[in-house]
C-alpha cells in the first residue's frame, strides 16, 4: 500500500476524502468546558471513512498511518500526528457525530432524489445483528459478569439477540432507514446493543425529531405496535407493517409491502459488499459503531454525488476498491 503520496499526487483515497468532506455538515456550536480540542470531530469522523476504505480499524495502525502519508494527514485535517490513545478514545467518542452526519445528508437526499411521478415518498426501516469479535460469552456467565478461565480476547459490551433467520448472535444492531423509490439508500442509521429492541430506536428517533419522515414507511411486524402506528401518523406518515395487511392475497397493500423486502434488505448487502463490513471490525460499542455508520456514511455521499453528476447510483463499491488500492485519480 502507498503511504506516502505528495499532495500534488493524488489518488483515489485522496479523492474519496475531498468527497465526503463537501458533503459534511457543521454541527451547531457548542459552549464546552474545558481545554478547546486540539483536532476537530470531522477529523477524525474522516479519519474513520479512511479506515473503513482502507480496512484498517486498530488504532496503532491509523496512527503508522498518518505519521507516514503526511499528504493524507492534512488532507483530514490533522495539524500533527495525534497520539494512539487519543485516536482511540476520540473515535469512541465520534458515534453521535456520525449518526447526525447521516441523518442530515438523509434530509438533503430526500430533497434531491425524487421518486417517479407515479410512485410514493417512500422508505423502509429494518435492523441487522452484527457479530461482535471474539469467542462467544455464555448467557449465564454473563448475567454473574463471569469470564470463564481460558477465555480470551471476548468483547464484554456485545449482547445476544435472537434474528429470525440467523438464530442467536452475540454482537450489536444496526437500525436502518432507507428510500425506497426511485434507488435504495440510506436516510437514517443507529447503532445500539443487541437489548435494545428496533421498534424502541424508531420511537426515540420520532420523539427527538431524529427520524426523516416519509410519506409511507414500511416495516416489519417488529413495527407494528398500535402506539406506534399512531405516533408515526402524527408526524405526518403511514406506517405500513404486516399488521396492518388485510386477508386478500390481490390487495394493492400487499403490493405496495412487497417493496419493503426488495429494498431494505437489498441496501444492507450493499452496503455490506461495498464496505465489506458483515461483522464487528473491532470491539466495543461505540468504537465499532463509528466505523459502521461511516459506512452508511460514506454509502450516501457516494450515492447523492453519483446521481448529482449522472452517474449510475450503484456505482459505489468500484469507488471504494480504487480508493482502498490509491490507484491514481
Amino acid at each position: 500500500m502507498v503511504t506516502n503520496l505528495k499532495l500534488d499526487s493524488p489518488d483515489a483515497l485522496l479523492k474519496i476524502v475531498e468527497q465526503v468532506k463537501e458533503y459534511y455538515a457543521d454541527p451547531p456550536p457548542q459552549c464546552q468546558r474545558g481545554r478547546p480540542r486540539t483536532f476537530s470531530g470531522r477529523a477524525f469522523l474522516l479519519l474513520a471513512v479512511v479506515a473503513v476504505v482502507l480496512r484498517t480499524f486498530k488504532p496503532q495502525e491509523l496512527h503508522t498511518l498518518l505519521a507516514k502519508d503526511d499528504g493524507l494527514r492534512q488532507r483530514l485535517g490533522f495539524s500533527r500526528v495525534p497520539h494512539r490513545r487519543t485516536i482511540a478514545r476520540r473515535l469512541d467518542a465520534t458515534l453521535p457525530e456520525a449518526e447526525a452526519q447521516v441523518q442530515a445528508l438523509g434530509q438533503q437526499i430526500l430533497v434531491e432524489v425524487e421518486p417517479g411521478p407515479d410512485e410514493p415518498r417512500a422508505s423502509a426501516i429494518d435492523g441487522r445483528l452484527y457479530q461482535a469479535q471474539g469467542p462467544l460469552w455464555h448467557v449465564r456467565d454473563r448475567a454473574q459478569a463471569r469470564i470463564p478461565p481460558g477465555l480470551r480476547n471476548v468483547d464484554p459490551e456485545s449482547a445476544w439477540s435472537k434474528s429470525g433467520y440467523r438464530g442467536w448472535v452475540q454482537g450489536y444492531r444496526l437500525v436502518l432507514q432507507g428510500l425506497v423509490f426511485p434507488a435504495p439508500v440510506p436516510l437514517f442509521a443507529h447503532w445500539c446493543p443487541n437489548s435494545v429492541g428496533e421498534s424502541t430506536v424508531l420511537e426515540e428517533a420520532l420523539a427527538a425529531d431524529q427520524l426523516p419522515i416519509t410519506e409511507l414507511l414500511l416495516g416489519d411486524s417488529t413495527f407494528g405496535g398500535a402506539d406506534l402506528v399512531a405516533t408515526y401518523a402524527q408526524h405526518g406518515g403511514w406506517l405500513l407493517t404486516p399488521q396492518q395487511l388485510p386477508a386478500n392475497p390481490d390487495s394493492w397493500k400487499r403490493d405496495l409491502y412487497a417493496y419493503r423486502r426488495e429494498t431494505i434488505e437489498l441496501l444492507f448487502q450493499r452496503l455490506i459488499q461495498a464496505c465489506d463490513l458483515k461483522a464487528c471490525p473491532t470491539k466495543g460499542l461505540a468504537r465499532t459503531g463509528t466505523f459502521v455508520i461511516a459506512s452508511v456514511w460514506l454509502y450516501q455521499v457516494l450515492f447523492l454525488d453519483n446521481h448529482r453528476h449522472h452517474r449510475p447510483v450503484a456505482h459505489i463499491k468500484e469507488i471504494i476498491d480504487e480508493g482502498r488500492w490509491r490507484i491514481a485519480a
